[in-house]
């Protein structure tokens, strides 16, 4: 290990590191694993403020530099208050690319491609560290895959969570890491669930280790089972009485007799305060000094050496709880070191040296001459955070945010609390002004989230209402830019909030991007409200394009909801408005949601004539992201009318578009749809293959809807290969999965696969209440197409006795039911399934096998779905090739 790898705060030369032999077993452990398995292993401490979780990770950190066969690189990242989301990921990048304050951006630019490269092999590295960099809040230039998710936050998440995975996996393929994330309790619900994320899915020699107080458990619950048998938590507790007291001697050890002995009122004091908490401990040795009951010999001297007054421990008044050694602590400050932590608690539980200037200056009058160098205000504010830090008050920290200034936080938030609290609140309220000034002025404060934010809450605390809203809403673009969502969410609420009716153009653009994020985290009725005061201050304004923009947005997320006919009434109302305004990017957009919503409600003819419609603008307008996109959606209009040589061809074609631009999103879909169209040519292997393929890469990313997906069809895949217990086990995680989403289409395909498993097992009970759950679901969404399969199980089911033998006449109804629909909507595909479920079902059932009528229709189906088979199995299409057919994309 390397030494610069170490700033865990204080060494804690001071005393013995006792107490703690079976959390460091659990650590020791966790490394042997990592060094047996070469895979991931994580270990969470959970303890009290104080109690020495960090000292226990640096104990296990320096037992480790050369004593073992593994000697990993260490990297860690530690949560600050005035964080961005992704701050504690943004800290450890920081210490794993070597970037110190003094580089300007061009170096810091210059060093993290460079490396990149190195560990990657110089693969993709625009993306890589374009994606990196905003974690840094460092820009890199974009790539036509970072422009082309710039505006879909969903996407642009998953795709830099999985360069994050990729380069750590990456980077440890070089060799092994060890990355350590500190107070995890204060970390924002964005950097959770991305750590929640890298725990349950990194792989390679990596040993994360985590560190924060109990109340991590209440943010999230279902911590301690992410990475499952990877992942153990240990639990710090208080030392006991004897650990205690000799740790107390071990620190009190300066002052100790020749004999070795140390005062036995002064160990219990201290023991009985501090009920074996080593920081409470900690304190009361340095009250003892404040106190004048421990002085120091010699300043100079190699080793430490007390001198003791016992005659002044009992008028020392000893505190009797932690709030008056608060009190006594600050009480030895002198007034101008009282004034700077005051000025100081204003701005945080972290703040700036550069930031403490304006406020100590509130009032005074410029000299004749301002003389660069003369100021004695600057070397009287260094020579105090100079003492304070040695008085373990505040602490100097390794990096920061803002240039050209110092940044330090208060080693105890309970005594920036105190000092906070004597602080009258007309005097907080004018240093929250001065210091939002001042800040709002730094070249650094526009680019960063982190700042911006730090900004907002002290123009809202001053009373500036309309600039801090301002603020927020700068903070939540940034954190949407960045994909941090949940961050975003909650700067924009308090934004517009704060704003209220004032900039109204300032306003518009919030709603739209508030909308957006709202309906990523799944607050859908939220994030239609957001949209549709959106609507109105553009009609206000007659402000076309944002209007359309408006529209479009309901429309979709109706549409994702299952509520197609209110979808299509708003996408309609888009496109129109759009075309007004001249606006073809919005016009090219809105046909291709226009042309997804038909294909839902199975009206291929519309489906297919709008996709290639906007297919040809998005080819005009040269978005390959969403040529790609345009592709995808028309090859599957082309496999379910029969056009399966055109399917096959528009799918590689998107797929080499998605995987050249590195679309991950994009490939997951194009894939599970080629997968989909290999299983129903009765190629299961190949069909299972491009499954995996399609998982695996779904998994990387984190998309938990298309993991559900792809599930269903694996599912599907193995119950077709006769796998029907390990069927029914993939599809309860699909059903969970898409019930815990809300997501009902998905939902009630996962019920339909259930109930045909169930069927194929010869439950029929257990198939007949999956299925009827499904097409309840289906009707009401008002798809046809799923409604129509779900009909044709419905009718093998019946078939099969699942009501009873009085019941299986029924099943010609549903089946009858089920070919109306694929004839009116010109699905071949599913028609020839159900004309081949409908003709065994006429040959087999003893009411009509010797019907003529019957027989005749079921030869008539065969013959039909013979027809669709042979032509699938051909990758051949149903009529002519229509010359709107897109060529290969010339890229």
């Amino acid at each position: 290990m390397v030494r610069d790898n170490l700033p865990f705060g204080l060494v804690g030369e001071r005393g013995p590191f006792i107490g703690r032999d079976s959390a460091m077993k659990a650590l020791d452990e966790a490394l042997t694993a990592v060094e047996s398995s070469k895979e991931a292993r994580i270990v969470t401490i959970l303890g009290a403020q104080g109690v020495g979780k960090s000292r226990l990770i640096q104990e296990f950190v320096l037992k480790h530099r050369g004593g073992s066969a593994l000697v990993p690189r260490v990297y860690r990242g530690s949560t600050r208050d005035a964080d961005g989301a992704y701050g504690i990921f943004g800290r450890l990048l920081r210490m794993r690319f070597g970037l110190v304050e003094s580089m300007d951006a061009e170096e810091i630019k210059s060093q993290v491609r460079a490396q990149v490269a190195k560990v990657t092999g110089d693969r993709k590295v625009g993306d890589i560290v374009y994606f990196l960099g905003q974690f840094l809040e460092v820009p890199f230039e974009e790539s036509p895959l970072t422009k082309a998710v710039g505006d879909d936050p969903a996407q642009g998440k998953l795709l830099r969570r999985a360069v994050f995975k990729s380069f750590i996996e990456a980077d440890a393929g070089h060799s092994p890491l060890c990355l350590v994330f500190d107070d995890l309790h204060a970390a924002h619900a964005d950097s959770l669930e991305l750590l929640r994320y890298l725990l349950e899915y990194l792989t390679g020699p990596i040993l994360v280790l985590c560190a924060a107080r109990p109340e991590l458990k209440s943010v999230m619950e279902d911590w301690a089972t992410a990475g499952g048998s990877k992942h153990k938590l240990v639990e710090l507790d208080v030392l006991d009485e004897a650990d205690s007291h000799a740790l107390m001697k071990a620190w009190l050890s300066p002052c100790a007799d020749a004999e070795g002995n140390v005062p036995p009122s002064l160990v219990e004091n201290a023991c009985s305060f501090a009920s074996g908490n080593p920081a409470l401990l900690d304190q009361m040795l340095r009250l003892y000094h404040d106190r004048g009951v421990l002085e120091e010999e010699s300043a100079l001297a190699d080793k430490p050496r007390w001198t003791v007054h016992l005659d002044r421990l009992d008028a020392a008044e000893l505190p009797l709880t932690v709030e008056d050694a608060i009190g006594a602590r600050l009480s030895a400050l002198s007034g101008f070191e009282r004034k700077v932590l005051e000025l100081a608690a204003t701005m945080g539980s972290v703040f700036w040296s550069a930031g403490l200037v304006p406020l100590l200056r509130t009032g005074h009058e410029a000299p004749e001459l301002w003389k660069v160098g003369t100021d004695d205000d600057f070397s009287k504010l260094k020579a105090a955070l100079t003492e304070l830090e040695h008085r373990d008050y505040i602490l100097k920290l390794p990096d920061s945010s803002l240039p050209e200034s110092d940044e330090y936080a208060f080693k105890h938030n309970k005594e920036r609390e105190a000092v906070a609290g004597r602080t009258s609140p007309s005097a907080q309220k004018h240093h929250h002004a001065v210091f939002a000034d001042w800040l709002e002025l730094q070249t650094h404060t526009q680019t960063s989230e982190e700042t911006l934010a730090v900004l907002a809450e002290h123009h809202e605390k001053a009373g500036h209402r309309e600039a801090a809203g301002l603020a927020y809403l700068a903070a939540g673009d940034r954190a949407r830019a960045g994909y941090a969502v949940s961050a975003a969410c909650g700067y924009y609420e308090k934004g517009l909030e704060l704003v209220g009716d004032g900039s109204l153009p300032r306003r518009i653009d919030a709603l739209h991007n508030y909308g957006d994020v709202l309906a990523l985290t799944g607050k859908i009725d939220d994030a239609l409200a957001s949209f549709r005061e959106m609507l109105t201050l553009a009609y206000r304004l007659d402000l076309l394009p944002k209007g359309g923009a408006a529209h479009n947005r309901i429309g979709r997320l109706y549409r994702d909801i299952g509520s197609l006919e209110d979808a299509g009434s708003h996408l309609d109302a888009a496109l129109a408005l759009f075309s007004k305004a001249g606006d073809e990017r919005g016009v090219a957009s809105t046909i291709d949601d226009l042309g997804k919503l038909a294909w839902l409600k199975g009206d291929y003819p519309a489906a297919e004539k709008a996709l290639r419609d906007g297919l040809a603008r998005r080819r005009r307008l040269g978005d390959r992201r969403s040529i790609a996109l345009s592709l995808n959606n028309l090859g599957i209009v082309l496999q379910e009318t029969g056009e399966f040589g055109q399917a096959i061809e528009a799918w590689e074609q998107a797929l080499g578009i998605r995987r050249d631009i590195g679309d991950l999103v994009g490939v997951v879909a194009t894939l599970n749809n080629l997968g989909m169209l290999a299983l129903e040519r009765a190629d299961n292997r190949t069909a299972r293959k491009l499954f995996e393929e399609a998982l695996e890469v779904a998994k990387q990313i984190g998309d938990r809807n298309r993991i559900a997906l792809i599930l269903v069809n694996t599912g599907e895949a193995l119950r077709r290969a006769g796998e029907l217990d390990h069927a029914l086990s993939v599809l309860k995680q699909a059903e969970e999965q898409f019930d815990e989403l809300g997501d009902k289409l998905g939902l009630a395909e996962a019920l339909r696969a259930m109930g045909e498993a169930h069927l194929a097992r010869g439950d029929l009970v257990k198939a007949r209440e999956c299925i009827g759950r499904c097409v309840d679901i289906f009707a009401t969404v008002r798809s046809r197409v799923q409604l129509g399969i779900a009909l044709r199980t419905l009718g093998e089911i019946t078939a099969a006795g699942g009501w009873g033998p009085t019941h299986t006449k029924s099943a010609r109804e549903y089946y009858a039911r089920s070919a109306g629909i694929f004839e009116q909507t010109g699905n071949e595909v599913e028609l020839a399934k159900t004309f081949v479920a409908f003709t065994r079902f006429l040959r087999s059932n003893e009411e009509f096998k010797n019907d003529a009528a019957a027989l005749a229709e079921a030869d008539r189906m065969e013959g039909v779905a013979r027809v669709v088979y042979e032509r699938l199995l051909g990758g051949r299409d149903a009529k002519p090739r229509q010359p709107t057919l897109p060529p290969a994309d010339p890229e």
